[in-house]
């Protein structure tokens, strides 16, 4: 299944992708795409409706964020050794993590805003990991049973922030707009193997990342794994996975984003994003 939220910021509803490519409205069957409607008996109620029988949600709707309530957003570093390479370190010997506050998160064509005194504005195509149903101590066997689906997600970056300045990347990573997700959330059946699928990001019409979910260091199963030893995954979580090669910070001669350009990005069968960049005011 392909789920998702729409309507106005901080005012979403519930809803699903049919396979006609049409919104409906569940609102009349869950309360959000959150919690337990997560779990593996809560989606397997939702895909026992018939999307025919559910109200069509008007064309041109805004798309939010597809899950509600996301406690933490835990993002993977270095996590391509090609974008390593081009970032100028070393691949980790066990995954890099950093968070990126919640405040960031938005839905998948909402603006992206460049802060106040911001130099370098990045983008960063990554693979979203949606949890299920908590996870505490799993083994790598059993990871992908505790997770919902997946989604496309945008890693933005202000690299001044999160390079040139002292402490943490958080501050670079976090800044309101930061994490567009979406537009679904596809559900774990629906990927047959989230290591071999194709992911693409464009900046006014020109391919900047051209690469693969397949050249990941550290996979889905394992990060899930590695994370649930630290702290305690909780169904709506999200892991973003890393990104291949071809950011603005790697380029011999930057191209950081500014106000008025477009970026658009995809991963084979999760759909796509649509962005402008526009200035905090």
């Amino acid at each position: 299944m392909k789920l998702l939220r729409f309507g106005p910021k901080g005012d979403e509803k519930p809803g699903l992708l049919d396979d006609q490519g049409v919104m409906r409205d569940l609102s009349g069957q869950v309360a959000d795409i959150g919690g337990a409607v997560l779990s593996d008996d809560g989606l397997a109620a939702i895909g026992s409706l018939d999307p025919v029988e559910l109200p069509v949600v008007p064309a041109g709707t805004r798309l939010g964020t597809p899950i509600a309530g996301t406690g933490k957003m835990i993002c993977i570093g270095l996590n391509y050794a090609d974008h390593a390479a081009e970032s100028g370190s070393k691949v980790p010997d066990e995954p890099l993590i950093f968070m990126k506050a919640t405040s960031a998160i938005q839905g998948p064509n909402d603006p992206i805003v460049l802060p106040r005194g911001a130099e370098k504005l990045d983008w960063e195509i990554e693979l979203g990991i949606v949890i299920g149903t908590a996870a505490k101590y799993v083994s790598e066997a059993d990871a992908l049973k505790h997770v919902a689906g997946f989604v496309l997600a945008n890693d933005v970056s202000e690299r001044s922030y999160q390079k040139d300045r002292t402490g943490q990347w958080t501050k670079g990573k976090s800044c309101d707009s930061f994490g567009p997700l979406g537009p679904w959330l596809v559900t774990r059946d629906q990927v047959a193997d989230p290591q071999n699928l194709s992911m693409k990001l464009s900046v006014n019409g020109e391919v900047m990342q051209d690469g693969s979910t397949a050249t990941m260091v550290f996979g889905v199963a394992k990060l899930v794994s590695y994370l649930s030893q630290f702290m305690t995954l909780h169904p709506g979580d999200v892991i973003s996975t890393g990104t291949p090669p071809g950011v603005a910070m790697g380029m011999p001669t930057p191209r950081f984003l500014r106000p008025g350009d477009v970026v658009e990005l995809e991963i084979e069968g999760l759909g796509q994003q649509r962005a402008e960049v526009v200035a905090d005011t």
